[in-house]
């Protein structure tokens, strides 16, 4: 249990750092449309989801090699936690919008933080209890569609808020 407490803390600095670093990557590689796949190629709420997604999910795989076998339902609690994680963002971003009438940039950092610390803990707990185990297929599945939503949304966004960039 320790070693999955170290793991866990790792992974909500890994994510925090590599998200951070991914909000300026497709910039930096002058816009690369295979880039922009992974990274936000705008500053719409949904582009910033991808900011926890990607990088948990490729920690997560990281903690499913390393722990699968000591904790059966380890894959079912990541991805509990990923899904919690990338939803979270637009839900404390409207959330606090709405009460503000505006955004704030110290706000949409501490969304983004307070996101993975929660999704990181959720899936910690869920880990421990062993209570989504039997879910593992079907949590695996809604990561694979929202990657896929991810992939085939950036660049043809619905016409809907989550997916328009404030900026423009």
């Amino acid at each position: 249990m320790k070693h999955l407490k170290q793991y866990t803390i790792i992974g909500i600095i890994f994510v925090a750092i590599t998200g951070t670093l991914a909000h300026f990557l497709y910039d930096w590689t002058g816009n690369h449309r295979f880039v922009g796949y992974f990274t936000p190629i705008n500053e719409s709420i949904w582009e910033h989801m991808k900011l926890l997604f990607f990088p948990m999910l490729i920690y997560s795989l990281i903690m499913i090699l390393k722990f699968r076998k000591e904790y059966s339902c380890i894959t079912s609690a990541l991805s509990f936690g990923i899904l919690l994680g990338a939803f979270l963002i637009p839900l404390f971003y409207y959330a606090y919008t709405y009460i503000l009438g505006k955004n704030a940039f110290i706000l949409d950092i501490s969304n983004f933080i307070l996101s993975i610390v929660i999704a990181f803990w959720f899936s910690y707990r869920l880990t421990l209890s062993r209570r989504l185990e039997s879910y593992t297929s079907i949590l695996g599945m809604l990561v694979s569609v929202l990657l896929v939503c991810f992939f085939f949304f950036t660049y043809n966004p619905p016409d809907a808020a989550i997916f328009q960039d404030p900026t423009v």
